[in-house]
């Protein structure tokens, strides 16, 4: 297959890597004269979470191709997507009137209704999906990983098409597994809160690494995302399991069990140490999670005031 990344991005060349790898060809759109700044390889030094838990490590020199322009009657059987919410509006503005007979697969958080966010597209050409994986890179070196799952959703009966059927079969050609997600809408809204509350803890303590040492702190985490479920329903959504969890079980728990899993020696807790060491996470990109929920909840008159007591941590 013939794939086009959007951006050569954390999740962008993950992926892309990968999926070369599976035997596809994979190019990287960038804008105008970023070609020069990023050159023609990548040093990868990641771990491919696909042949086993705690992912194998990977050091090479890749090489890549980057181009700068897209015509409208361009060969790319599929576009990926995988860009920070904010970009979504303008990835899409500019894909419109270039999107030819390629299937897109929207592959990043979305706190808009993705329907509406992507209306400039063919409907019936997008599929949607979330990546396991992350990371930062250090100059033009990429540290980071992905586990052996990745998320492909439905939205308004966007899986019931032969274009969801063809991307699926491209990542398990590639040796991913794939978890199901009947009500995408929903998940993208639970997990874009669950990004929130996380990152109003990591702005709070300062780092990760503090944030997850501290069990107090991973408590306030719960209780934060448990106070904005109201918006993911405000918001036309639906509380799934994970939001039930954040309601009903005690947040010490929860917070305990976050613990386990984040200081643990896991892929998980690597990826996250990769996205802070590395400065991937930066404070726009921790902060705009935060602040476009507490919008919302304004908008919509959702009391949040838990989140609105934080807001100094990300104003």
């Amino acid at each position: 297959m013939k794939i086009l990344m959007f951006g050569r991005g954390v999740i962008s060349t993950l992926y892309g890597w990968a999926l070369e790898k599976a035997g596809n060809e994979v190019d990287f759109y960038v804008r105008p004269g970023r070609a020069a700044d990023f050159g023609s390889s990548v040093d990868v030094d990641i771990r491919d979470g696909r042949a086993s838990s705690k992912g194998k490590p990977v050091q090479e020199n890749w090489p890549i191709t980057l181009r700068e322009d897209l015509e409208p009657d361009h060969d790319y059987d599929l576009i990926i997507v995988s860009v920070n919410h904010d970009q979504l509006d303008s990835a899409v503005d500019f894909l419109q009137p270039r999107v030819g007979r390629a299937t897109i697969l929207i592959f990043n958080n979305v706190w808009a209704d993705p329907a509406a966010a992507i209306s400039r597209l063919p409907r019936e050409q997008v599929t949607w999906g979330y990546p396991g994986g992350g990371g930062g890179f250090d100059v033009s070196t990429l540290h980071g990983g992905f586990v052996k799952s990745i998320f492909l959703g439905d939205i308004d009966g966007s899986s019931r098409t032969d274009r969801h059927r063809v991307v699926r079969e491209l990542f398990t050609d590639a040796e991913f597994s794939i978890s199901d997600i009947a009500d995408f809408r929903s998940w993208l809204w639970f997990h874009f809160i669950l990004d929130a509350g996380i990152m109003v803890g990591w702005l709070r303590m300062g780092s990760f690494d503090a944030l997850v040492r501290s069990r107090p702190a991973l408590k306030e985490v719960v209780r934060l995302i448990r106070e904005m479920i109201p918006v993911l329903t405000a918001k036309g959504g639906t509380s799934r399991f994970g939001a039930a969890a954040a309601r009903f079980i005690p947040a010490s728990v929860i917070g305990f069990a976050m613990q386990k899993l984040l200081t643990g020696d896991n892929l998980f807790t690597f990826i996250m140490t990769q996205a802070q060491n590395t400065g991937h996470n930066n404070y726009k990109a921790q902060a705009d999670y935060p602040r476009d929920v507490l919008a919302d909840a304004r908008r919509l008159g959702v009391a949040v005031p838990r989140l609105e007591a934080n807001e100094s941590a990300f104003r």
